[in-house]
């Protein structure tokens, strides 16, 4: 049985209404190459001879097992015990899908309050939701939960605050008359300042977005920016790289009061791109307008200790005008993965990731700053990432580099063509000593510097 819900005549009118007459016409623009491939494997080959071919094809493609990774931007390849992988496979976990009688999924609940307290204590903050979609739509929620509040229709938001969040932050409140200013240009050395951004902030300003370390690797004066926001009656939003934490004060320390951010490091894969996950936590007094779910512990008639959902304004729940979100569940897969994650390395192991990524970064840094032609130009102090001014342009180096199994970094011409020669780069736990030695030679080689001038 096919899955299709249209008749032959349904899709013929589809196709009629916009002016064509069948669905290739709709793929002219792919290439003939690339359209319907086939798996062509020869005849007659046994199931073990197929398996060990199809294997070998599939080699072929590049990840981050295969290749040293220096890309992060907001995705970072970070070490996952075997015990994530062991837990969030068990069938009870693995299937379960938002528990609409949640009291009789205890173990689903439990998994969930246990996400909430250890994402609340690692963002300094009194309460955490069920988890969001990912750390672009949390920014996006948080934004909106501070418009809610203040009934304020401006959101600032600070020029070194990820370049993507940012466009889906305009996607979230298309259509709802809402002012979203980015302020000013992006700085030179790539990390802003509350003094830079103050002349954007006013009486009408929800709220300020700050990111916590940058973009680009900074870290930025998050009480500096409190202070600003608080100042005028407005709110600080914070989207915090949670393994930085391990090191760095929490966002709720500072003045924060809305964190943020992407769960994705901590305990789960880089998975092409999601799903990922998104963190929200705030202080008690903004609980009535945070989104999402919130899990909460009791007792039963017995005197035992349960989960309830104390918290679910969501609007499948309640009517959709006093709803705060209309997110329909969480990533619950990826939060227990982050729970499990977060349990097996506690503070202490936290820390050391956290350490083991600023030093592998800040090594890297100075050996590629050690080659004639490369520098280094992000401001001091930055956690894991910094930015690398190329002789060259940062697209060339990517593409030569991935031929010698080195994912270099982050080409920030994607984002701004001025920013062309410029390559972001990343170095985790994960990173060896002999991989980024070898990133710096294989950039200082000056045939290699040629060679890349003509491509």
């Amino acid at each position: 049985m096919p899955y299709i819900p249209h008749t032959d005549k349904e899709r013929q009118e589809m196709l009629s209404r916009i002016g064509v007459n069948s669905i290739d016409e709709l793929l002219t623009a792919i290439p003939e190459r690339y359209k319907y491939p086939q798996l062509r494997i020869g005849p007659g080959l046994s199931e073990a001879e197929v398996a060990k071919k199809v294997n070998a094809l599939s080699e072929r493609n590049l990840d981050v097992d295969h290749v040293a990774c220096f890309a992060g931007g907001g995705a970072y390849n970070h070490f996952i015990p075997a015990a994530v992988k062991s837990v969030t496979s068990r069938n009870e976990f693995y299937t379960s899908y938002t528990p609409y009688q949640a009291e009789v999924s205890q173990g689903t609940l439990q998994s969930i309050y246990e996400f909430q307290t250890m994402i609340a204590a690692l963002m300094g903050m009194d309460v955490a939701n069920a988890s969001m979609y990912d750390g672009a739509t949390a920014a996006a929620e948080g934004a909106l939960m501070a418009v809610h509040y203040t009934r304020r229709p401006k959101i600032v938001i600070v020029p070194t605050f990820h370049p993507e969040w940012v466009e889906v932050i305009r996607t979230f409140t298309s259509g709802v008359e809402l002012e979203i200013v980015v302020a000013g240009e992006l700085p030179d050395n790539f990390k802003s300042t509350p003094r830079d951004i103050a002349t954007y902030v006013d009486e009408r300003t929800a709220c300020v977005l700050v990111q916590y370390p940058n973009f680009f690797g900074s870290i930025e004066d998050i009480k500096g920016y409190a202070d600003l926001a608080h100042s005028v009656g407005a709110l600080l939003v914070v989207a915090a790289y949670p393994i930085a934490l391990g090191l760095l004060k929490p966002p709720g320390e500072l003045g924060a009061d809305i964190a943020v951010g992407e769960g994705q490091s901590l305990g789960n894969e880089l998975n092409f791109g999601g799903p990922y996950l998104g963190l929200f936590a705030t202080r008690k007094d903004f609980i009535r307008y945070m989104p999402g779910r919130l899990v909460g512990a009791t007792k039963d008639v017995d005197g035992k200790r349960g989960y309830v959902l104390t918290l679910q304004t969501r609007e499948q729940h309640i009517r959709r005008e006093k709803a705060t979100s209309n997110i329909c569940t969480n990533e619950a897969l990826n939060a227990l993965a982050s729970t499990v994650y977060l349990s097996l390395m506690g503070k202490q192991g936290l820390a050391k990731v956290a350490q083991l990524c600023v030093n592998n970064a800040h090594y890297l840094a100075g050996v590629l700053s050690a080659v004639p032609g490369w520098e280094v130009v992000s401001a001091e102090p930055f956690f894991n990432e910094f930015v690398l001014k190329c002789p060259v342009p940062a697209s060339q180096v990517v593409s030569a580099l991935i031929d010698e199994g080195i994912l270099a970094g982050i080409d920030l011409g994607r984002f701004d063509s001025k920013l062309s020669e410029y390559l972001l780069v990343c170095a985790t736990e994960m990173n060896t000593k002999e991989e980024m030695d070898r990133y710096a030679s294989l950039i200082s080689n000056v045939k290699a510097v040629k060679e890349l001038e003509r491509v």
